[in-house]
């Protein structure tokens, strides 16, 4: 699965619009719509930003991994 398909999946999970999704990552509808398209590359700025909303791995959400892993996981070891 490539991170376009999961990230519309992760959205459709969430019961998000292309809107509201566009907002985590202050774009409009047609600019999150672009990214889910391919006609548009994921910035490292919007992915953190979903990861932290929706509280998943980078690696997840970029089809690397297919356990849903909390991005957070690792905030113990790294206190």
């Amino acid at each position: 699965m490539n991170y376009r398909d999961r990230l519309r999946n992760i959205r459709e999970d969430h019961d998000l619009t292309q809107t509201q999704a566009g907002r985590i990552i202050q774009k409009s509808q047609q600019g999150y719509n672009y990214i889910e398209l391919g006609r548009a590359e994921l910035r490292i700025e919007d992915l953190i930003s979903f990861c932290r909303y929706y509280d998943l791995s980078a690696d997840y959400l970029i089809g690397l991994i297919d356990e849903p892993l909390s991005y957070r996981r690792n905030e113990s070891a790294n206190s």
